[in-house]
């Protein structure tokens, strides 16, 4: 008789095992969506050169007042240009602020890039060093943020912005205005 019961226990800790595999593979999950610690929190503060002009970009003003869309870009990386017609799509809606972020890039290289595929950014932030995009908690680029007109980070994008991605951000724009 308890020879039985201990033949149970790894029966039953394998069924566990399964039903805890089996929950995890339908539940809904999408792995490009990565937490935030900084969701519906004030957009971390920085001071940077701007990339088309000699002013200095202060955060603590400029993503204040409007609906803005931060954008962490460079030319070297494949996806920020895979995803730059839908930033220019998200340029032509009014009442929102599109912000980029150069990350780690070559100026003149930029310049360039812009010149030849357009430039959808009303300002142009340089991250030259990372610590930017490190303060922001970015992974990797492309990265986008929905900051609302009070400078609270709303939504928050992992990866280039496709068709469906785009819709998303729109609709979230419009909840917010």
């Amino acid at each position: 008789m308890f020879k039985k019961k201990i033949l149970i226990l790894p029966v039953l800790f394998f069924i566990l095992i399964l039903i805890i595999f089996f929950y995890l593979l339908i539940i809904d999950r999408n792995p490009s969506e990565i937490p935030s610690a900084l969701l519906n929190k004030k957009a971390p503060s920085f001071q940077t050169n701007r990339l088309l002009s000699d002013k200095n970009f202060n955060s603590d003003s400029e993503l204040i007042g409007k609906v803005n869309l931060v954008n962490f870009f460079a030319t070297w990386c494949k996806p920020c240009r895979d995803e730059h017609p839908y930033i220019q799509k998200l340029s032509n809606i009014k009442n929102i602020r599109l912000i980029g972020i150069n990350y780690k890039d070559n100026k003149k290289k930029t310049k360039e890039w812009l010149n030849k595929f357009g430039n959808p950014y009303s300002k142009i932030a340089v991250d030259k060093n990372g610590r930017i995009a490190i303060d922001w908690g970015v992974y990797g680029i492309p990265e986008t943020f929905i900051i609302d007109k009070n400078g609270i980070i709303k939504y928050r994008h992992v990866g280039p912005i496709n068709k469906k991605i785009y819709k998303k951000i729109v609709l979230i724009i419009d909840n917010i205005k």
